[in-house]
């Protein structure tokens, strides 16, 4: 396995079938995100509350909180990046799209996490292990 795969590779899923009360703090971490929309910074913030509180006692919610943590730090760096792409115009197309797409993937996200699988966004780089 090259360098590049091993910094990639998504962690295995936590094992077993997720309690009820596992399922809904999953699902808690990935629509906490979307508190971004209304406070600065909320789609880092409420995954990451959402894990430091989980971590110990869920597993199911820990890993799906560092999932929507580290996707939503993958977004910021995006959004950021098309922010100066504005100044050569290409970010004014790229900027909705990326919202979009953020919004997509967070309800998907949430709605498997909610049945019980472990989601893995396509394209999270995995910063926090």
């Amino acid at each position: 396995m090259s360098d590049f795969e091993s910094v990639t590779a998504a962690p295995p899923p936590p094992s077993g079938t997720p309690s009820a009360e596992d399922r809904q703090w999953g699902l808690f971490a990935h629509l906490s995100a979307l508190s971004g929309v209304i406070i600065p910074f909320g789609n880092i913030i409420g995954p990451l509350v959402i894990w430091q509180i989980k971590k110990d006692t869920l597993p199911f919610a820990a890993d799906q909180g560092k999932e929507a943590l580290n996707f939503n730090i993958t977004m910021l760096i995006a959004a950021f990046v098309c922010f100066l792409l504005t100044f050569v115009l290409i970010g004014f197309v790229l900027l909705p799209l990326l919202g979009l797409g953020w919004l997509i993937f967070t309800i998907l996200a949430a709605i498997k996490a909610n049945n019980g699988e472990a989601y893995r966004y396509p394209f999270a780089l995995r910063l926090i292990k």
